[in-house]
């Protein structure tokens, strides 16, 4: 178990350099709308992030990768016609190449490529390759995510360091929910998005002004 959490903390890690600081996922849009402008704002809008896209694609994936239900070159075509924004899918594509080149320094025991493409799909073969239980993985990949967002937030909004914590205080049992859910959901939820959400995603590369690449 010692082994195990070892690999989490390493691989969940928000200092580990994956590229993660410089996408906030659609967030950017609804700030330079003025739509999130506090804490109860980013709050809202990382819930609703966390229940569609997170859960249902990302931890699908990741569910459906590790139980065998989809071998992971047919969940990354997936992942790439899922993920509408194009700069979502870019994001998710360069992380999983940046997660792909820090393994053999950072989680050696995960043995050599070859890795899938996107990020979510690496971090789970890495976790699975070291034998950590899935429920695990989900947990820490989604509290993962969820910490990053709220890193870039405290940056963007600009939101206070407290207010941050008290965010992720607040989220931890819906993360802990998402990732239990993920490991019930049916194959034929892949995908499920908030359509508000992805047209955030979809305007980011339009906005006169860019803190994120996404």
């Amino acid at each position: 178990m010692a082994g195990h959490l070892a690999v989490l903390l390493q691989l969940g890690d928000s200092a580990l350099p994956t590229g993660a600081f410089s996408h906030s996922f659609g967030l950017e849009s609804y700030l330079a709308a003025g739509t999130v402008a506090d804490e109860a704002g980013v709050q809202a809008w990382l819930l609703a992030y966390l229940d569609t896209q997170l859960c249902c694609t990302d931890a699908l994936a990741m569910r459906m990768a590790a139980t065998g239900e989809r071998d992971t070159g047919e969940l990354d075509v997936m992942l790439d016609a899922a993920v509408v924004a194009a700069q979502v899918r870019s994001a998710s594509r360069k992380m999983g190449a940046q997660l792909a080149r820090l393994l053999p320094a950072a989680l050696p025991e995960a043995g050599p490529g070859p890795w899938p493409a996107h990020y979510c799909l690496v971090f789970a073969a890495a976790a699975a390759r070291c034998a950590v239980p899935l429920p695990l993985v989900l947990h820490t990949y989604l509290a993962g995510a969820v910490t990053a967002l709220v890193q870039n937030a405290v940056r963007a909004v600009p939101l206070g360091q407290v207010a941050g914590q008290r965010v992720l205080g607040r989220l931890r049992p819906a993360v802990a929910a998402a990732a239990a859910r993920a490991l019930q959901l049916p194959a034929e939820e892949f995908g499920a998005a908030a359509p508000g959400l992805e047209v955030a995603q979809m305007r980011h590369e339009h906005l006169r002004a860019r803190m994120f690449m996404s």
